[in-house]
């Protein structure tokens, strides 16, 4: 495997940074989750767009252009000859002394990975998932900004950890009011009476690349949607229920907390929307140069 790493592509064994690095010293840096299908990319624009973003809230000065980014990662691709795939795009503040100021680390660090991911068998997409709500809370925005695709992922790593050891594979996550956020890696939603509804980015939703594209989606089907503040008690009582996330796609929920969501099937809400979806990445992104 071929890894991009600051200007060149270099085999895995030899795609190092320093332990000085406070991206691993302190988490210091930003990432974004990209995936290509049939050799395009899908919604780079918006995925480069939004590592900008990240990087103008952290005050983290990117030395690369988009399209610069944007023709690192399709180099990457080819390299590797990914048609079909997953992409890790970090950017970590770089080398510097120890201590936390940023402004001692000068020269920020780019590496991309293109490569595989399954994060769910293919049976829950048939079938379903079977989630539960964690104790683990998403941080509050005046503490740690949500929408910030931060390397800092702990939160949501403990998160994970409660899920695995409740037996499930994702778990629910509250904000500190204890309404709906999202789930350790994915965004939620719910469909009720024909309507679809979802987070609002305030109550701690991360702003996801692929939840805008199910919102296009729902309107371009006339499902009507809503996206406001959540309780449990809506997922609960939900006809159906779906995660989305770069990595996961679109991913039915049919149980909470041992609670059947609807007729505990995926519902034809949900169905129509993965169906949509892939049509959509199937057919539309960045080409690859193979």
């Amino acid at each position: 495997m071929k890894i991009w790493l600051d200007g060149k592509l270099v085999d895995e064994s030899e795609a190092k940074i320093s332990v000085f690095d406070h991206g691993i010293l302190y988490g210091d840096g930003i990432f974004e989750g990209i995936r290509c299908y049939n050799g395009r990319v899908f919604r780079l624009d918006e995925h480069i767009d939004r590592l900008f973003l990240s990087a103008r809230a952290i005050v983290l000065k990117m030395p690369w252009s988009r399209d610069e980014i944007a023709r690192h990662v399709c180099e990457t691709c080819a390299a590797n000859r990914i048609r079909n795939g997953y992409i890790r795009l970090c950017v970590t503040r770089g080398p510097g002394e120890l201590g936390l100021n940023p402004y001692l680390s000068p020269n920020p660090s780019m590496f991309i990975i293109a490569a595989s991911i399954k994060l769910y068998p293919d049976e829950h997409y048939q079938n379903g998932l079977s989630i539960i709500t964690c104790a683990s809370r998403r941080p509050t925005p005046g503490s740690l900004m949500p929408q910030v695709k931060s390397l800092n992922y702990l939160n949501n790593v403990m998160a994970k950890v409660e899920a695995i050891q409740g037996g499930v594979l994702e778990a629910v996550m509250l904000n500190e009011q204890g309404y709906v956020a999202e789930c350790t890696g994915d965004n939620i939603f719910i469909i009720r009476k024909n309507k679809l509804y979802t987070p609002l980015i305030s109550d701690g939703a991360l702003d996801g690349i692929t939840r805008d594209v199910i919102l296009e989606l729902a309107e371009k089907l006339g499902i009507p949607y809503e996206e406001r503040t959540m309780s449990r008690y809506d997922l609960y009582t939900a006809d159906e229920c779906f995660l989305t996330g770069t990595a996961a796609e679109v991913v039915p929920v049919v149980e909470l907390d041992r609670r059947i969501i609807g007729d505990g099937k995926p519902g034809p809400h949900t169905r129509a929307l993965l169906d949509a979806y892939h049509d959509l990445t199937n057919s539309t992104g960045t080409p690859i140069p193979l």
